[in-house]
């Protein structure tokens, strides 16, 4: 038949205790020397008159244990063994004594505890035994008035001990929450720059790149004719004046409160994808919309996400591929969600490098779309570059 093993209960570890300033040292050494004089008051006469030689030893042994009693910390169980088996002697050792032994109680260690207590007892029946000057009557009385001594000063020592342990538990929960309190500030910290920076990016990036592209026509095109050259520059400031409002809107929203009373302006949703498209159109731009789902049923919660991926894909398009087609389709339903794809063929010549490829446009829309509970995928497919984003229809 299988029998538990016995298994002594786990002894409580108490964290060191603090160090002492120099009125801590002070008033354990006055308390240790008043201990020692209570105790030699009624016997330094007997012995000077009766036994000079034990007056001297009796001295010279407390003041032994009064320097030991400075390493206590550092030896708990021997300062408190040797101070204590000295007590069976000499009673200047009494106040060395019974502050090792408080010392050592504080650890709240039963192992060391129960063996130096049985020897403070066994030597205090020592002098109780030898002192001269106690009547046979009062032995027992004195043995009892020991015991109680012994056992006031383990459990005041041990109550201090758990004091100690429960200020370096608590000092330690503080501690930690305050750095988990910092961790997630700055992890809010980080998340509110990131979500900053795309919807920076997301309203800007749009209107730069047309006003960049058609500057860029501008420049390097002789040919055109006086109205391709009014129109171009209508777009740009058209472009730019839409920038330059879209910018304010944002600073706004960023420098005012929740609760300064300034709601925040709309954000686009599905239902603007078809303005969206009318612009690429406008600015030149040779896209095949194919729409199998009307975007105004689309649900306003992943709406400004479907909007801001059309807005990157094509805006991506018209940087690298200028001049080529461009097919974005938008299709799915409550079943199967939304999906969007973007796809153009790729330059001959690979993409034009007056565009800064920095990739911050999809890392923001994969942070979009995995905050939507959707995904992301691009790459190059058959000679085309493809994005394809899927969401959620209840995100």
């Amino acid at each position: 038949m299988w029998r538990p093993r016995w298994r002594p209960y786990p002894e409580a570890v108490t964290p060191p205790p603090p160090p002492l300033s120099v009125w801590g040292h002070t008033w354990r050494i006055v308390l240790g020397l008043s201990i020692s004089a209570l105790a030699w008051w009624t016997l330094f006469p007997w012995q000077w008159e009766n036994a000079r030689w034990w007056w001297w030893l009796d001295l010279a042994v407390g003041i032994a244990c009064f320097v030991l009693m400075f390493w206590r910390r550092r030896f708990p169980v021997t300062v408190a063994l040797v101070t204590n088996v000295a007590s069976a002697f000499a009673t200047t050792a009494g106040g060395p004594a019974t502050l090792a032994l408080f010392s050592l109680s504080t650890r709240r260690r039963w192992r060391e505890i129960i063996p130096v207590s049985a020897v403070t007892m066994l030597s205090a029946f020592v002098f109780v035994g030898i002192d001269p000057t106690v009547d046979s009557g009062l032995r027992l009385f004195n043995a009892g008035f020991v015991v109680a001594i012994v056992g006031i000063t383990v459990g005041w020592g041990m109550y201090v001990g758990s004091r100690r342990e429960l200020m370096a538990t608590l000092k330690e929960r503080a501690e930690r929450a305050e750095s988990e309190q910092s961790a997630r500030v700055s992890q809010a910290r980080t998340a509110e720059r990131a979500r900053i920076a795309r919807e920076m990016h997301d309203v800007l990036a749009h209107r730069i790149s047309m006003v960049t592209m058609h500057a860029g026509a501008l420049t390097f095109r002789d040919d055109l004719a006086p109205e391709e050259i009014k129109r171009t520059a209508s777009v740009i400031e058209q472009s730019s004046r839409l920038a330059l409002i879209e910018l304010r809107e944002v600073l706004g929203v960023l420098r005012d409160d929740v609760g300064d009373g300034a709601p925040e302006p709309p954000q686009p949703t599905a239902g603007a994808i078809d303005g969206l498209v009318a612009q690429f159109r406008d600015s030149g731009m040779n896209l095949q919309y194919d729409d199998r789902i009307d975007p105004a049923t689309i649900p306003d919660l992943i709406g400004r996400t479907a909007y801001r991926v059309v807005q990157e894909g094509l805006t991506n398009a018209a940087k690298h591929a200028p001049h080529a087609r461009v097919t974005l389709l938008v299709t799915g339903g409550a079943d199967d969600g939304l999906v969007i794809e973007v796809s153009n063929p790729l330059p001959a010549g690979g993409r034009s490098p007056d565009f800064p490829e920095s990739g911050l446009g999809l890392v923001g829309l994969t942070e979009r779309a995995e905050l939507a509970g959707g995904r992301l995928h691009h790459g190059t497919v058959s000679g085309h570059h493809v994005l394809r984003v899927w969401l959620p229809w209840s995100a």
